[in-house]
């Protein structure tokens, strides 16, 4: 089975339901999950799922819809046939979900979104990687990302500036280069594991709805605990396994 047979079947899957409990479904997020381009593309797919999920409850249903439906179960047609403002309500909240839909789809599903970009470097962090480069010295660390056209001009929080440094990597986001550069703080490691922290810069014009300066956004993603800011036209996402403590003593 190839990646676009898979992603195929996954477009069916709608996260936190039971989906997950069909056999061919489960099968196919077992492969997704044990591959990298395929573990970010169900990323973005859950992440637009759950967007889209939480927009289609903001519509609010047509008043009196419910009791309707309840109270007149064994002749819901012929009711509905009979109250045309209660048609047009329902007719109305169709189209608004068609359009959004439609809206969402046209515009790529949202893919630049800020949310999206949190759940994608936070994912790559959690889901192991390979460095480019494995060094503790800053300057060549920025002047690898430099020759290969990432951000290298970024500016860290003074306490990250003490931080063990153990490398970098260039990730991709929408086209435009991701600098990551990963450290290491000083809580006891798994065995090949490298880094427990790391920092994600990109343009802040590639991503869409991102925060805008000082104070940091703090959030949690999976396991990791996240704070987002921009400065200089360069968007920053800092994350660490842990909590909110965990993470301020670095900012």
């Amino acid at each position: 089975m190839n990646q676009d047979e898979i992603k195929t079947i996954l477009l069916l899957y709608r996260p936190g339901t039971v989906d997950a409990d069909d056999p061919q479904i489960a099968a196919v997020l077992a492969l997704a999950r044990n591959d990298p381009a395929l573990g970010r593309w169900l990323e973005d797919h859950d992440a637009r799922q759950n967007t889209l999920r939480d927009r289609f409850r903001q519509i609010a249903a047509p008043a009196g819809l419910k009791e309707q439906i309840i109270s007149e179960e064994t002749a819901r047609r012929k009711a509905i046939f009979r109250q045309p403002r209660l048609i047009l309500a329902a007719a109305a909240s169709v189209v608004a979900l068609l359009a959004l839909t439609t809206l969402w789809f046209r515009s790529g599903g949202g893919d630049n979104t800020f949310a999206i970009y949190r759940s994608r470097m936070s994912g790559i962090a959690l889901r192991g990687y390979a460095m480019d480069l494995t060094t503790n010295d800053p300057t060549q660390i920025r002047a690898y990302l430099a020759r290969h056209g990432a951000p290298a001009d970024y500016v860290l929080p003074a306490p990250l500036q003490k931080t063990t440094l153990t490398g970098c990597a260039i990730e991709r986001w929408q086209g435009a280069a991701v600098s990551m550069i990963c450290f290491r703080t000083a809580r006891p490691l798994p065995p090949g594991q490298r880094s427990d922290l790391w920092l994600f810069v990109v343009e802040r014009a590639a991503v869409k709805d991102a925060p805008v300066a000082a104070p940091p956004q703090l959030a949690g993603v999976n396991r990791l605990f996240t704070a987002a800011w921009t400065e200089g036209g360069k968007l920053y996402l800092l994350g660490t396994i842990g909590d909110e403590r965990a993470l301020r003593q670095f900012l």
